[in-house]
């Protein structure tokens, strides 16, 4: 069977939101997921929304809060109060903590809803070494080889070249889903992805 595609960014509210229900869909599908970290402003900004932090007082109460405070119930993902006070940190470390120990042929699964879930849950900095090496422990994975490499050259444009493709195949934010070639953005389309594991839908993406 073909894989999942998944475009995201280790510190992406509504990545968090869907994790757990978006493996679970995974597993049983018998579904293999590629993760694609991505430098999540470049994508949007080349979408054309502009950056998030742009954006008027409410939207961002809106989208960032009330929207966000509706899925943690819904999913039952509890979220801290507010945005993280890290959140606004650099994704390159945690990103390409993710990309390197892809590289070194770990299953990533567990560690990228760690990273999700420490940033909304618990408050956690993502840009801290010492906080991603207890997160990579906690995901059975060795923290110091992926991070001895998160940083360097080729794990950085491997970074740059998911986000090139990101912006390549029209995807405008994260989370982002590919099944089969048919893309769906936002945690909210995980019963759609659901479905299209069983039988795609009618049509194809890009039109």
């Amino acid at each position: 069977m073909a894989d999942i595609e998944y475009f995201y960014t280790a510190h992406s509210a509504f990545a968090y939101l869907g994790s757990a229900r978006f493996m679970e869909i995974a597993r049983a599908a018998n579904r293999r997921i590629v993760h694609r970290p991505i430098e999540l402003h470049r994508v949007v900004e080349a979408g054309g929304a502009g950056s998030t932090r742009s954006r008027g007082p409410a939207h961002r109460a809106y989208y960032f809060g009330r929207e966000i405070e509706r899925w943690a119930e819904y999913r039952n993902t509890p979220v801290v109060s507010g945005m993280p006070t890290h959140h606004h940190n650099d994704m390159a470390l945690a990103n390409g903590m993710i990309i390197a120990a892809l590289r070194l042929g770990e299953n990533v699964d567990r560690l990228a809803h760690a990273m999700l879930e420490a940033h909304w849950r618990d408050d956690a900095d993502l840009a801290d070494h010492d906080t991603l090496a207890a997160l990579g422990r906690y995901a059975d994975i060795d923290p110091e080889p992926p991070l001895a490499v998160a940083l360097s050259p080729e794990v950085q444009a491997q970074y740059a070249a998911n986000t090139d493709e990101a912006v390549a195949r029209s995807v405008f934010g994260s989370p982002t889903y590919f099944v089969d070639g048919d893309m769906f953005y936002g945690q909210d389309r995980l019963e759609l992805v659901e479905r299209a594991l069983r039988r795609p839908f009618a049509g194809k993406w890009p039109r």
